[in-house]
């Protein structure tokens, strides 16, 4: 049998990231495109989320700094069908999904640092979204 290198397997979860980015750019551009699931949610409000995910090896905390923000006000929606739902049901399935698959075809463990990648790249792809949505729509 052939063992694979961690250099090796490094590469295979790189190309697997490189592979999601497009399922990821998609599935936040459709939760921030249903202005209805939020209110007057501000680039810099986003920027916060991404600053949380990027100081925590936690997906658990940035759920509970998008929980926070919900019960601050409501500029992240309210109920099942908000934006705030929608963010972490996407980081509960989606991306976790992906995450899972990345790391079983690497033959890597655990897939939580592959995980918090894909977040911290679904928000900032959130950030860009949501600013062309304020202040750049075509």
């Amino acid at each position: 049998m052939i063992e694979i290198s961690e250099s090796q397997k490094e590469l295979k979860v790189q190309q697997g990231i490189r592979k999601a980015e497009d399922r990821l750019v998609m599935a936040i551009e459709r939760a921030l495109n249903d202005r209805s699931s939020y209110g007057d949610l501000e680039e810099s409000q986003f920027r916060n989320l991404v600053r949380v995910a990027d100081t925590t090896e936690s997906a658990e905390v940035i759920k509970n700094f998008i929980r926070y923000q919900v019960g601050r006000d409501r500029k992240w929606g309210r109920g099942k069908n908000a934006l705030a739902a929608k963010i972490i049901h996407d980081i509960d399935d989606m991306i976790k999904g992906e995450a899972q698959a990345i790391a079983k075809n690497a033959k890597v463990e655990p897939f939580q640092p592959i995980w918090l990648e894909l977040i911290r790249r679904y928000l900032g792809y959130g950030v860009r979204h949501l600013t062309y949505l304020r202040k750049g729509e075509l």
